[in-house]
């Protein structure tokens, strides 16, 4: 027996002294990499002494190309390496972000980067780590070298194993759609539950396993631990999904196809995405970590004074209801832009995008001190956008007859209102490119500096998809473009959110997410809004269209859906619901209606100094305390689930010595998001630093506080 010991011991030290270890700053996480037998690339990680991810292996599997020489594509990035050199270090700085949920960020790492050397094939790739407090960030790195130029990928294999059979909270995995309901299920339920949780009815669905799910994605481990797995800096690569092995409970990475099913074009020098772990045995944690952003370059903008937080309202709900239409006429089946008379085209007279209906939002806006309005359905082209494989469909600058665009712009001007431009591409990317200059430049001319993107439907090229590389090139290609015409870029049905807003902070937000016009096709869960702050909104502020007041559609339209929120619910996202760009999505005259609950909509900030998770559990409930910009004001908001919360909020991050006039929006003790949703109660008080707030969540419910400084 100590003989069949030494012998292992014998074989079992050359990988031990291969072996590197790396340490968060404060020692909690720990992240072990070395090359397993056949150099294999390994990587295990733990915190606080507790197994995350165990030992997992790394690695690229290459697709051959009919252009290589020398047979040097087919040889895989997977095995046979050696450890060429290694490198450590530490990074510390405080970076202030041009908007955001702090005023300022530390990004404070330790960092491992081992030079790998296969023999085989004469090449080196470099894997590096950053090991942050709250989790660590992997990628592959490519130096330029003479035997790796061009090569193509065939699968990425960088896996996840995790240590149990965690409860997750989950999306199906698909290339083109994210507009999914999130499920709670234990890893291994996820295959039995997979067919019934795709949205089948989606404009575009593209899934490509029964155990695939999309990032950001949170889990919960039966000892307490909150694992998230997600990827930062997506840039000129595919989006990233995760394919679980249900036996093993090891999930590996699975990029994004072209249309020929390569899932990376790549030139030396190149890297990949961070492909990203967070970890921590607080929930809150997953909600104040940075760790996304910090792994992004810095800002690329050098003035970015024309960028600012925006509030907004719009005609847009309408048109999602069913109520009213994007289109002008229904006279044609088909419609060619150079070959129609639109000044001869009979009105359906449920056109929306009309002169008179816009100004009495502009009115609206300029009345309650919002900063612009959307107008969806304002150009020429709508009658048959979607869904016809349709390459040329608009072309972002002609508007409907109805649409006075020059005296519309003027009169919002007058106002000190702003108009939010729309350019829905019905996917076409390379109409949208084709026209994105003049329609840019049309944007300069009257005014405009926002735009609202969307890419409904399949992609044009056909059979490329949302999430592949060439459209995250797309999609990064018009907001540098925008940023070269000082506009900034609210996108719809694009690729996820991998902290870019960082380098490209004209990106105000972005929806990649089942948002807020769920409602009106059907719902989203109670509990919707508690899970997308640890999921969606993980890589970047999102555009969720919250604020609707008459949550039974059918008080106002054919619509039998409804908002499965209360009216207080509604108003606590404009805090839990982190974004820049937050849009009071519902009619002016149901605002009008609720005037008081409205008043919270007026005051709430979209940018703040500091940001103070008070409660947090995935599924469940949801609290946060920001501090507004510039002030000493602070906002709170509270949402839960279905099954109601009760919240005691210790005011102890409240300045000393100044006291608050506070007002609390809250659930009446009555109050349902199914039966009674517009029941609420306002409270006016005065409060100071160590006072308690203790507040009741109806089911579906929630509740916002302001607190002004006297």
């Amino acid at each position: 027996m100590k003989k069949i010991n030494l012998i292992l011991l014998f074989f079992m030290l050359p990988m031990a002294l291969l072996a590197q270890v790396v340490k968060s700053p404060n020692g909690n996480v720990s992240i072990n990499f070395s090359l397993q037998r056949n150099g294999v690339p390994t990587y295990s990680m733990t915190y606080k002494g507790k197994a995350v991810v165990k030992p997992s292996h790394l690695g690229l599997e290459l697709m051959k190309d009919k252009h290589a020489s020398k047979g040097l594509q087919e040889t895989d990035l997977m095995n046979g390496f050696t450890v060429k050199a290694t490198q450590t270090s530490t990074f510390d700085e405080t970076w202030k972000p041009v908007w955001g949920e702090t005023a300022t960020i530390r990004n404070h790492y330790n960092e491992l980067a081992v030079t790998l050397h296969q023999a085989s094939s004469e090449r080196n790739i470099i894997v590096r780590f950053r090991v942050y407090n709250e989790g660590m960030g992997l990628r592959y790195e490519f130096p330029q070298q003479d035997s790796l130029t061009y090569f193509l990928i065939k699968e990425e294999h960088t896996q996840f194993a995790m240590a149990g059979d965690h409860t997750a909270w989950w999306i199906p995995g698909d290339y083109d759609t994210q507009e999914q309901k999130t499920q709670q299920s234990k890893l291994s339920e996820i295959r039995g539950r997979f067919h019934d949780a795709v949205n089948w009815g989606n404009s575009s669905v593209a899934v490509f396993s029964p155990t695939g799910v999309q990032t950001s994605l949170q889990m919960k481990s039966q000892d307490g631990l909150y694992i998230n797995i997600h990827e930062a800096a997506c840039v000129d690569y595919s989006t990233m999904h995760l394919n679980l092995d249900d036996k093993t409970m090891t999930f590996e990475s699975w990029l994004t196809p072209d249309a020929y099913g390569a899932k990376g074009c790549m030139q030396t020098p190149c890297k990949s995405p961070w492909r990203t772990v967070m970890v921590s045995d607080d929930a809150r944690d997953m909600l104040s970590s940075n760790l996304i952003l910090n792994l992004n370059e810095p800002c690329k903008i050098e003035d970015t004074s024309w960028i600012h937080p925006t509030k907004y309202c719009g005609v847009w709900w309408e048109m999602i209801v069913g109520k009213s239409a994007w289109n002008y006429t229904d006279e044609f089946p088909s419609i060619k832009l150079d070959q129609i008379d639109w000044s001869k085209a009979k009105p359906n007279g449920r056109h929306a995008a009309n002169t008179d209906k816009v100004k009495r939002y502009i009115d609206f806006a300029a009345k309650n001190g919002l900063d612009q309005v959307l107008v969806e359905g304002w150009n020429v082209g709508w009658e048959d956008w979607a869904n016809h494989w349709k390459q040329d469909v608009f072309d972002f600058v002609t508007p409907y007859p109805d649409f006075d665009l020059k005296g519309l712009n003027e009169y919002a001007h007058s106002k000190g209102v702003k108009l939010l431009m729309h350019h829905e591409t019905s996917s076409s990317a390379v109409n949208y490119e084709r026209h994105l200059k003049k329609a840019f430049n049309l944007m300069n001319q009257y005014g405009y500096d926002a735009v609202k993107t969307g890419y409904v439907g399949d992609i044009i090229p056909r059979g490329d998809h949302h999430f592949s590389q060439s459209m995250n090139d797309h999609y990064m290609y018009v907001v540098k473009q925008a940023a070269k015409h000082h506009i900034m870029v609210n996108a719809h049905e694009a690729t996820r959110p991998t902290g870019l807003c960082r380098t490209w902070p004209n990106m105000v937000g972005n929806e990649s997410a089942r948002g807020g016009e769920y409602e009106a096709f059907g719902g989203n869960n109670p509990d919707h809004t508690t899970i997308l702050p640890f999921t969606r909104l993980q890589g970047g502020p999102m555009d969720y269209t919250p604020g609707i007041f008459v949550t039974k559609l059918s008080e106002w339209s054919d619509n039998t859906s409804f908002v499965h929120s209360t009216l207080a619910g509604q108003l606590a996202l404009y805090v839990t619901m982190y974004s820049p760009l937050q849009m009071a999505a519902d009619l002016p005259e149901h605002y009008e209606k609720y005037d008081d609950a409205f008043q919270f909509i007026r005051d709430v900030a979209v940018d703040w100094d500091d940001s103070k998770y008070l409660e947090a559990e995935p599924g469940d409930y949801i609290t946060v305390a920001r501090k507004a910009k510039g002030t000493d004001n602070w906002f709170i908001g509270g949402k839960c689930d279905e099954n109601g919360h009760k919240s005691v909020i210790k005011l102890d991050f409240l300045d000393k010595d100044k006291k608050y006039r506070c007002t609390i929006y809250a659930d009446a003790k009555n109050a349902h998001y199914d039966h009674n949703p517009q029941a609420y109660v306002i409270t006016h008080k005065t409060v100071k630093r160590g006072d308690v707030l203790k507040i009741n969540q109806a089911s579906g419910g929630g509740f916002a506080v302001s607190l002004m400084a006297q």
